[in-house]
């Protein structure tokens, strides 16, 4: 028995005028625009000033190789850099979605935002960093790192095109694969370095369009403390829940406490279960049960002298009649900040 549909095309393909081509049938993947990768690398460049303009990368893999007293800026998502045999350059990379790789580099000066992060085999490199996951050197000296502290009107949706949040920074906690004995491979920037002075803006016609900030207030990703001293013995655990204001709430919080001169130490955004928030919470986890289910909890930990005071103080007249959980106290806290955080990084296998 024969297929009613070979017929229909046999008798179209006989219905059609002798010597008239069959039009070529279109798919997606013929419509998709061309890529060029030699828009996404740069190579071999020598005193340059180069970059790409937001829109120009969407999420494409880039590479910078053989690049020597460059300043080069990616204002875009992208989807992994490498960066080989470079000295003396400045790079700034917009969110990447997954890894940027260092090989062989050495007098670098340089701000990103990635998921993963990972140095080898090289030397005298400065970098404020926004990093998901655990940051890895590995046979590499002089290392040093600082907190992303940037800001253009583009970045937080490129942020989110990237998969990125920026509440999940572990930029300071920082793994050497190849300790040396009685020798520190990596340090911390000092608190007040200026980051300009570090990483300049671009002064180009074409990359100076973009508005750029590297003012604290105004960056993108929250400006933590991290794993430097802390000044004061009590720390405060705020964790806001999920709703059509939370990121902004979580940003004002967090204004109002600096502003009161408090320190903002680490932030995080994840996902919780109910039995995750009977072990944080303790006895108040059923107040927070049905907030759990409407999306991740963004928390903030501060530290200063009447931390837990002055915060409570803030939450009660700034966001009267929104549910958070605040520590109680400062005997409180540090089991507060030590049950979230030790589940958290439990929860994105840090």
């Amino acid at each position: 028995m024969g297929c009613f549909f070979s017929k229909r095309r046999k008798a179209e393909k006989e219905s059609q005028p002798e010597g008239e081509e069959e039009p070529r049938k279109q798919y997606s993947w013929d419509q998709r625009e061309k890529v060029d990768p030699k828009d996404y690398i740069f190579s071999g460049l020598k005193d340059e000033t180069v970059g790409r303009l937001p829109g120009q990368v969407a999420g494409q893999q880039f590479l910078i190789q053989d690049c020597e007293n460059c300043n080069i800026y990616i204002f875009d998502h992208s989807a992994t850099v490498t960066i080989d045999d470079c000295a003396n350059c400045v790079i700034f990379l917009g969110p990447v979605k997954g890894s940027v790789f260092f090989r062989n580099c050495r007098d670098c000066r340089c701000t990103l935002a990635c998921q993963q992060f990972r140095v080898r085999d090289c030397r005298k490199l400065e970098v404020f960093l926004c990093c998901a996951t655990q940051p890895i050197i590995e046979s590499s000296t002089s290392i040093r790192f600082g907190c992303f502290q940037w800001y253009y009107p583009e970045l937080a949706f490129q942020f989110k095109d990237a998969g990125l949040s920026i509440f999940n920074n572990t930029w300071s906690n920082v793994h050497d694969f190849t300790p040396v004995s009685g020798e520190l491979n990596w340090s911390l920037l000092p608190e007040d370095a200026i980051v300009q002075d570090h990483v300049p803006l671009p002064t180009t016609e074409e990359l100076k369009a973009v508005r750029i900030s590297t003012e604290a207030d105004r960056s993108i990703v929250p400006v933590s403390r991290g794993q430097r001293p802390k000044t004061s013995d009590e720390s405060c655990l705020v964790v806001l829940f999920a709703g059509d204001y939370t990121i902004a709430n979580a940003r004002k919080l967090i204004d109002e406490m600096v502003g009161k001169g408090f320190f903002l130490v680490q932030t995080k955004e994840v996902s919780m279960k109910a039995e995750d928030a009977q072990r944080v919470f303790g006895d108040r986890a059923p107040d927070f049960h049905p907030l759990l289910s409407k999306g991740p909890v963004i928390a903030l930990e501060f530290s200063g002298d009447g931390a837990v005071e002055g915060c409570r103080l803030i939450v009660n007249e700034i966001f009267n009649g929104t549910k958070m959980f605040v520590s109680e106290s400062k005997e409180a806290a540090s089991g507060d900040v030590d049950s979230f955080y030790n589940f958290a990084d439990i929860q994105m296998g840090i």
